[in-house]
């Protein structure tokens, strides 16, 4: 997959607690933020690859959360990403990585943070360290009205489409299936369109997404894994986690994380109201 860069200038940020470099007074019952610390002070507190700059590692295109409409990066990721920026008063550049480096934590390496639809897991908390949830999602498996399968263990010898290095090849794979990997989401979705695959299984926010309009596939099996989504950072950047963390959670309280499931998924996780 090629990488390209987007920078988007993200406009001042109201008042957080997540900065410990800001000063914030309220006046007349509004807040008003002055920033006392230098793009170099942020560098150093955050450990910035940047200084000034969030960059950003996403594996694109993922929709709806990340993907690109009329020459720009879009999505439910990408939206809350600028809005995390926002709020610690930083640029954003979002770069674009293979989610098999994104989930493995070696795009860490060039980017402060990963934000990709990524599940939360025991096996990548050893690799880096996650925000607090900002979505849920359990996987689902979708094929042709045709086919007539009814669940996961009656699929036998077909063959079932999943995304490399995700929960759902994981998933796929524990269950014995005849399991075709595609590195991203789009190839796994036109596989299934194309015929190439029998079915497809990962998360239900994406391929619900991806195949809402298409009247050929349906549900076959919704899988409740208890999966919940989050952003991560390397795991020696504890000041930068802290920041990030704030930053979702003054958004959750604020209700823009659920105007923004509501504007990307159509309705708003009721853990999320």
């Amino acid at each position: 997959m090629s990488r390209t860069h987007h920078r988007v200038v993200a406009a001042a940020s109201l008042c957080t607690g997540a900065l410990a470099l800001s000063g914030c007074a309220v006046i007349g019952g509004t807040s008003s933020s002055k920033a006392v610390g230098s793009d170099e002070h942020l560098s150093s507190s955050y450990q910035l690859v940047e200084p000034g700059t969030l960059t950003v590692c996403s594996d694109i295109p993922y929709p709806p959360f990340e993907f690109e409409q009329d020459g720009k990066i879009t999505g439910y990721d990408i939206e809350l990403v600028h809005a995390v920026a926002e709020k610690l008063e930083l640029d954003v550049d979002v770069i674009d990585s293979s989610f098999e480096a994104i989930e493995s934590g070696a795009s860490l390496t060039g980017c402060d943070l990963n934000a990709s639809s990524i599940s939360i897991t025991e096996a990548r908390q050893r690799v880096m360290a996650f925000t607090s949830p900002y979505l849920d999602d359990d996987l689902v498996l979708i094929a042709r009205k045709d086919r007539g399968f009814t669940s996961v263990e009656g699929l036998e010898d077909a063959r079932v489409g999943v995304q490399t290095a995700t929960t759902g090849a994981e998933y796929a794979t524990e269950q014995g299936l005849n399991v075709v990997q595609y590195e991203d989401g789009g190839m796994q979705v036109q596989a299934l369109k194309a015929g190439n695959v029998d079915a497809t299984l990962g998360n239900q926010t994406v391929l619900l997404y991806e195949l809402k309009d298409d009247d050929r596939f349906e549900i076959v099996e919704e899988l409740p894994t208890g999966e919940q989504l989050g952003m991560a950072v390397g795991a020696e950047k504890a000041q930068l986690l802290s920041a990030v963390d704030r930053a979702l959670q003054e958004l959750r309280t604020e209700g823009k994380v659920a105007e923004l499931q509501d504007k990307w998924f159509g309705h708003v996780q009721e853990a999320y109201r």
